[in-house]
């Protein structure tokens, strides 16, 4: 990566909104390697990410962040930390109103937190302006684990909710650049 840009990764189950938050935050036209979707039972979707989605946002007096989205199906997982590799830190999208929401936290926290290693936002989506309860369940059940990324609720087509995310995390990964340079 260039001097003064940031690798951020965006993960998630599919049909969190990985592909559409990216998508929604490029300045430049997205690469997708969307595919059929073979498996209706997880997401009733037409296409589904089988290797990366990748956008760009520019700075201005900066040479900007560049957003990778990873394949949101467990039989890819081994993509994980390949795009996860040199990544300055990870957004986390997840469906509010699917069933195996508790799991999907689990996982992909899991996956991507490494002991706090990796700055963390969790974007909950499809959650009704009035549902908080969601969004306490999730930061309780985090917090329970002694991991506390911020979690926001979030529309994923809308840009500035989208950029909201990425600004949060910036916030982060710049508090541990300062914490590493003061150790």
């Amino acid at each position: 990566m260039t001097e003064g840009e940031f690798k951020i990764i965006f993960t998630g189950p599919m049909g969190a909104g990985k592909t559409t938050a990216i998508t929604a935050l490029s300045d430049q036209e997205c690469v997708s390697t969307d595919v059929v979707n073979t498996d209706l039972e997880q997401c009733d979707k037409a296409l589904t990410t089988a290797a990366l989605d990748y956008g760009h946002i520019d700075i201005p007096g900066a040479s900007g962040v560049r957003l990778y989205g990873t394949p949101g199906q467990e039989r890819f997982r081994f993509m994980w930390p390949i795009l996860a590799s040199n990544a300055a830190g990870v957004i986390v999208l997840l469906n509010g109103q699917h069933p195996d929401l508790d799991e999907h936290l689990s996982t992909f926290v899991d996956a991507f937190w490494e002991g706090g290693r990796m700055p963390m936002v969790i974007g909950v989506g499809r959650l009704s302006d009035d549902d908080f309860f969601t969004i306490d369940a999730i930061t309780e059940a985090l917090v329970e684990r002694n991991i506390n990324p911020p979690v926001l609720s979030v529309d994923v087509r809308r840009k500035d909710d989208v950029l909201l995310l990425v600004e949060a995390l910036l916030c982060q990964i710049e508090v541990n650049e300062l914490g590493l340079a003061e150790a």
